[in-house]
This record gives structure tokens, sequence and C-alpha cells, in this order.
């Protein structure tokens, strides 16, 4: 008769968090900050058409790291959480708050039931009237859910741009600043790991990165009531050029 091993539940879940831990520091980094205009969202990803960043619902966004297969579910099960809720009682009902418990407690069901935890960390953003209403949660993957404030970091070398971010954010920004600070905020880890040339870090070109805007007032700058808006790689290359000639 076989023996079954003994693993004692305070290391079955230390070792459920190595694992997850270590699949999202293999990503590449996310930044979602808060500024006068609104809230930016910016991830490197060279990939035109797998997403990181998107929209939940009006004045809602949604940011993620880790394996793909897997934020992707839930944000599909957010949307159609925000649908449902919407549609059954009313369009404000539908709150940042809500859909991240949502996810905490999806996360954190998934963390300590099935055999492998979700490899991922999400950020749940709410734009509001002025930046003191502003809403931002992050999510990890046992479920803990914390309330942000001004901007976080996930994925990669999180320290690194959390570090550079300390030194250089500014709420009065508008989103061009804004933008051009989260990019130099990643950029900083390019030196880290060596792929700098000792005159600082190489800048991240508009090809490398996924940016899109919450924006404060789209009913008079757009005539929607859809905050969410993606910069193109054009516009993003524009933006980040105009710095350059300042």
């Amino acid at each position: 008769m076989t023996q079954q091993f003994y693993v004692s539940p305070e290391q079955l879940m230390k070792d459920r968090a190595d694992f997850a831990r270590k699949g999202i520091a293999r990503g590449r980094s996310v930044v979602v900050l808060t500024c006068r205009e609104g809230i930016a969202l910016v991830a490197e990803n060279p990939s035109p058409s797998l997403h990181k960043l998107s929209e939940i619902y009006d004045r809602i966004g949604f940011a993620a790291v880790g394996k793909y297969n897997e934020f992707e579910s839930l944000r599909q099960a957010g949307i159609r959480f925000a649908d449902v809720r919407g549609y059954s009682y009313s369009r404000d009902d539908v709150s940042a708050r809500a859909l991240a418990s949502v996810y905490a407690q999806s996360l954190g069901s998934v963390f300590t039931t099935e055999g492998k935890p979700f490899e991922v960390e999400l950020a749940v953003a709410e734009v509001g009237e002025d930046p003191y209403s502003d809403r931002l949660y992050r999510l990890n993957f046992d479920g803990s859910i914390a309330d942000e404030s001004n901007y976080t970091v996930m994925g990669g070398q999180a320290e690194i741009v959390n570090e550079a971010l300390s030194r250089t954010w500014n709420q009065d920004a508008d989103f061009g600043s804004a933008i051009r600070t989260a990019v130099s905020a990643l950029s900083a880890t390019r030196s880290a790991d060596g792929s700098g040339n000792g005159q600082g870090p190489e800048p991240l070109g508009a090809g490398l990165l996924e940016v899109a805007v919450l924006d404060r007032d789209p009913l008079s700058s757009r005539g929607t009531v859809r905050a969410f808006r993606r910069i193109n790689t054009v516009e993003l290359d524009r933006l980040l050029s105009s710095a350059e000639g300042d």
C-alpha cells in the first residue's frame, strides 16, 4: 500500500503562492495611473491583438498581467457581470468596487480549491468626475484586494517601475504627460536587465506598448458616455515624440 506524504496547509499555500509569483514576474509590466484628465493605462505589450488592457463598462477599465488565457477568461466574466447588473438594475449600479469583489472571490476560490492557482494580477479602474473620485483596485492571484491611490504597477520588475513613478508621478498632468511618465518608468527596467548601453535606460517605442485611457469627460470631448479609448500606434508615436520637441 502506497503511503501518501503529508503536506501542511501552510506549506501548500506557500508553494502555490511562490508558483504564481514566479509566473507573474515573467510577464511584462503594466502601469495604471491617475491624472487630471482621467486614468491612463500603459502596458509593455508588443502584440497588436492580444490585449492586456480592456473596457469593462462605461467608465470602468481592466488591466492584467500573467497568463493570457487566464486573465482573458476573467475579463469576459467581468463584462458579463457588468452587463447583467446594468441591465437588471441601473447602469449607475455597475461599479469598480462590485466588480473587484467578484474577481476577488473567483481568484480566492481558485487559489484555495484548485490544483493550480491563476498566474495573474488584475487592476480594475473607474474614472470619476474629479481625481478624488477615481477608484483603482489591485487584485492578486490569491484573491487579496487593495484599494490603491494615484497609481499601481503589476508584473515584471514592478519594484523598479514603482520607484521611478514615485519620483515622477504628477496628479495635475494631462494624458500626454501621464503616458510619457508611465513609459519612462517602464523603460527603467531595460537598463536593469542589461539591455542598456550605459547611457541610461533605452526608451520603449510605440510598437512595444499598449496604451488606453479612461476619459474623465467623454461626453463633451467625444460625444459618448463610454470613457475607454485606445491610443493607436500612430497617435502614441506622435505623443511620445512630442516630448523630444518640447
